[in-house]
């Protein structure tokens, strides 16, 4: 299971990005991945790393398609092969 981190910024477009965090997020649901989204970034669960590739690039493409000219986007991924990991065990992990 890969767990990435993501953040997408569009440069100017003011200061707010609710906007378009809404529009990633909308992404992420009809790409039907698990995520979890948090006051910086959205969290993202995928079987491999071609599926998660692939969503952020929607991801990022539905960003400049709502009028971004430039954008930052930011990834982080946790690619454990050694056993299951899901961001589910990974909390669970640290409240015991």
């Amino acid at each position: 299971m890969i767990i990435s981190q993501l953040s997408i910024a569009p440069l100017g477009k003011g200061t707010s990005v609710s906007t378009y965090v809404k529009i990633v997020i909308e992404t992420l649901k009809k790409e039907h991945v698990t995520f979890q989204t948090n006051p910086m970034a959205t969290v993202i669960e995928t079987k491999n790393l071609t599926t998660l590739f692939q969503v952020i690039q929607k991801a990022h493409q539905a960003v400049a398609d709502a009028g971004a000219e430039r954008i930052i986007t930011e990834i982080k991924i946790d690619d454990r092969r050694d056993k299951e990991a899901t961001m589910k065990t990974k909390l669970k992990s640290i409240k015991k």
